[in-house]
């Protein structure tokens, strides 16, 4: 079945917002008195705030120590410092290839849609000035599940008035790609052969997609 719409997860896909949510998770590590390092941040990929705070403590030995108030006043404020840090992106931040990638697929009257779990992908967008690209935008503002559940992916699929098995979704994490065969679409990974698998196709990043090839994936 021929591709009509590209669906594209937001962080490690289009743009590597990942460094900061390391530096803001990382700082929350330090106030709480323990060392949280980029091999401890690789379990957070793909992965919701909440559960990712639960991975953090899990990491510092204080599962259980806190709250249901506190766990919401840390994420909050773990949130707080990673929009302060992504508010002053811009457009030199975007990944090779991603304009050229999205402006092919719609010149071939693909429709393209963004689906993310991220709360923060409009601001994201607007500073990469790159919102006018999507024909929609699906984000943490507007699912209820997160990844694997193929919720983000089906709810793109609609807003775009394509069936699920003529898209294809672009992923770096592997929950992403789980999400994306769970909704009936094709998947293309993002990354590295020895870090993810059930995918169509992998790559290392959009500079090397020909929209063209895609569509008759």
């Amino acid at each position: 079945m021929p591709i009509k719409a590209a669906l594209f997860d937001l962080d490690g896909v289009i743009v590597d917002t990942a460094k900061y949510h390391y530096l803001a998770w990382q700082r929350l590590a330090k106030e709480l008195g323990f060392v949280f390092t980029e091999k401890d941040n690789e379990r957070l990929k793909g992965v919701s705030r909440m559960r990712s705070l639960e991975i953090l403590l899990e990491v510092g030995g204080l599962t259980g120590k806190f709250s249901e108030q506190e766990m919401n006043d840390m994420a909050a404020r773990k949130n707080d410092w990673y929009v302060a840090y992504i508010s002053k992106m811009d457009e030199s931040e975007i990944l090779p290839g991603t304009v050229e990638c999205l402006k092919g697929f719609r010149a071939l009257g693909v429709k393209t849609a963004l689906g993310s779990a991220s709360k923060n992908a409009m601001l994201i967008l607007n500073n990469l000035k790159l919102t006018p690209y999507f024909d929609a935008i699906i984000d943490g503002t507007k699912t209820s599940k997160a990844k694997p559940d193929p919720e983000v992916f089906l709810l793109g699929a609609k807003a775009v008035a394509i069936e699920p098995e003529n898209c294809v979704v672009f992923e770096d994490a592997q929950a992403g790609i789980e999400a994306a065969k769970s909704a009936g679409m094709k998947a293309v990974a993002v990354g590295k052969p020895e870090d993810l698998k059930g995918y169509d196709r992998i790559i290392k990043g959009l500079f090397e997609v020909t929209p063209q090839e895609i569509i008759n994936l």
